[in-house]
Formats: structure tokens, C-alpha cells, sequence
């Protein structure tokens, strides 16, 4: 039986792009106006994303303490909402439509590991979360997955497969158990 070698591990040909500058600098403007609780308008944050390569359409708003690894790959529709302690891990391009809702303490993955491999490559795969998805508080989102549009993830559900439109989606691995209705109402 062959074991696990960590010391063998390479990530390449995964490049994260930017050059070393521009990572370095993300880095701290990440931990200070994103990580942290200081700065809450979402106004700062967008432009400070945009000014490192994420699309970012109008009026979205970003909550205090969330963590975006490269922003270059980031791209987010207009009107939706990213809470409190959302963990946006872009290592390849993550897509997020219009009036998309991310609950606090979610996570978007892009990133694993190849654990059939003694060296333990890196696997990375970008995700979409089409117009009107919602992603439940600590709900998880795995590298590949594409939500429809209109896709409910559960509170702490975690999506390893692609999610159906207007569908609601519960558990680990998350099934569908319902279709999802959205009745109009008067504002």
C-alpha cells in the first residue's frame, strides 16, 4: 500500500495569475477591507475589486469578513448579496449571476486535491451560480458545480453535483427535495 508524500507536492501548471505584485498587494487589501470588520461599505469593496480585475455589476453588496482569494477571477452580477464570512475561494473563475444570494458562512470552492496521487495534486475547476441562486448559511459549493438558475443550496448543504433550476437542493452530498415557486409580490 502506497502512502501519501506531501513533500512530493507540486501544483503546476497552475499558475494564479496576476504577477507576484499584484498578489502581494491583493493579500493585504483583502485582509484589511474584506477580512476584517473595519470597513463595511460595499461600495469600497467593489471598487477595490474591480481595481484588481473582478467584474462586478451595480449595486452589489458585500458584507464585512469575507475572504476572496483572486479577485481576477471573480466575476458577480448585479443586485446580489455576498454575507457575512463567505469564503470566495477563486483559484480558477467563479461566475455569479444577478440577484444571486450567498448566506453568511458559505463557501465557493474551486479548488481540491487528488488523493488518489501519493504526491497530492492540486484539481481545480471553475463554478457558476446562475441568475437568482441561492446558497444557504455555511452551505458549501464544490469545484465544478454549476447552480441554475433559480437553484436553492440548504443551510449547511453541500453541492458536489451540478443544481436544477428552480430546484431546492438539501443534505451532504445535497439531493433535490422540492421544486422551488416564487410568487410575486406587491413592494
Amino acid at each position: 500500500m502506497h502512502k501519501t508524500n506531501l513533500a512530493a507536492y507540486n501544483n503546476h501548471p497552475f499558475h494564479p495569475g496576476g504577477n507576484a505584485l499584484k498578489r502581494f498587494l491583493w493579500y493585504y487589501v483583502n485582509a484589511v477591507f474584506f477580512k476584517s470588520s473595519l470597513f463595511p461599505s460595499s461600495s469600497l469593496k467593489t471598487f477595490l475589486l474591480r481595481m484588481f480585475g473582478a467584474t462586478i455589476g451595480k449595486k452589489v453588496t458585500i458584507k464585512p469578513c469575507v475572504n476572496i482569494k483572486y479577485p481576477w477571477f471573480l466575476s458577480i452580477g448585479d443586485q446580489s448579496w455576498v454575507g457575512e464570512n463567505v469564503w470566495i475561494d477563486s483559484l480558477v473563475m467563479i461566475n455569479i449571476g444577478a440577484n444571486v444570494c450567498l448566506s453568511q458562512g458559505a463557501m465557493l470552492l474551486t479548488g481540491s486535491h487528488d488523493y488518489k496521487t501519493n504526491s497530492f495534486n492540486l484539481i481545480t475547476k471553475g463554478l457558476t451560480l446562475e441568475d437568482g441562486v441561492w446558497i444557504g448559511a455555511g452551505a458549501i459549493v464544490n469545484l465544478g458545480v454549476i447552480a441554475a438558475s433559480h437553484a436553492v443550496l440548504t443551510s449547511g448543504s453541500v453541492a458536489t453535483k451540478n443544481l436544477e433550476p428552480y430546484s431546492i437542493y438539501q443534505g451532504n452530498p445535497a439531493i433535490k427535495v422540492r421544486e422551488r415557486y416564487i410568487s410575486l409580490t406587491e413592494v
